[in-house]
C-alpha cells in the first residue's frame, strides 16, 4: 500500500529556522523553504526582503500522516516562533517575517483555526496571537542557496545565535518526534 502524503505550508520568520526544525521530526518526508502570501509572481529573496511583495518566508512541508499528525506540526511550529509578534522574529523585521498559516484545503482551515482557539483559550502566550490563516493561491521555492541553510552552515553567526538554540529546545520539548 502506497503511502499517503501530505503538505503543510507555514511561516513563522526566517525560512531557515523553521526549515531546520521540521528536518528533525520523524514522519516529515521534505521541506523546501520558499515564499506565499503575496502578490508577486516568482519573487527573488532581494525582493522579499525588499518588503514589497507581500511574501512571507515559509516553508513546505511534505509528512505522512500516519506518523506525524497536522496538528503535531501546529505545535512544533507555534513552540518555535511567536506567533504574537507582528511582522517580526526576534532581530528579523519585516513582513516577509509574519506568523501564517496557509491552507491548501477546508479541512487544513478548519484545524488551523480550531488549533489558534485551543491555545488562545489555554492561555499558551501572555499576548494575543496574530496568526494570519489564509489560502495558499502559490508557493515559489527559494533560490537553492536557501535549502538546508543551517545543515550547510552551521557555524555561521546567526545559526549558533538563533538556529541552534531552537533545534536544542525542539529536541528536548518533542523528543518523542525526533528523528534518531
Amino acid at each position: 500500500m502506497e503511502k499517503k502524503i501530505e503538505t503543510a505550508v507555514l511561516g513563522g520568520g526566517c525560512f531557515w529556522c523553521t526549515e531546520a526544525a521540521f528536518l528533525q521530526l520523524k514522519g516529515v518526508v521534505s521541506v523546501v523553504p520558499g515564499y506565499a502570501g503575496g502578490h508577486v509572481p516568482n519573487p527573488t529573496y532581494q525582493e522579499v526582503c525588499g518588503g514589497t511583495t507581500g511574501h512571507a518566508e515559509v516553508v513546505k512541508i511534505e509528512y505522512d500522516p500516519s506518523i506525524i499528525s497536522y496538528g503535531d506540526l501546529l505545535s512544533v511550529f507555534f513552540a518555535v516562533h511567536d506567533p504574537t509578534t507582528k511582522n517580526r522574529q526576534g532581530n528579523d523585521s519585516g513582513e516577509q517575517y509574519r506568523s501564517i498559516i496557509l491552507y491548501e484545503n477546508d479541512e487544513q482551515k478548519r484545524r488551523a483555526e480550531e488549533f489558534l482557539l485551543e491555545l488562545g483559550r489555554k492561555k499558551i502566550f501572555a499576548q494575543p496571537i496574530i496568526t494570519e490563516v489564509k489560502a495558499l493561491k502559490q508557493f515559489f521555492e527559494a533560490e537553492a542557496y536557501h535549502h538546508r541553510y543551517f545543515e550547510q552552515n552551521p557555524q555561521k553567526a546567526y545559526c549558533q545565535a538563533v538556529i541552534a538554540p531552537k533545534i536544542a529546545y525542539l529536541q528536548k520539548k518533542f523528543s518523542k518526534f525526533i528523528k534518531q
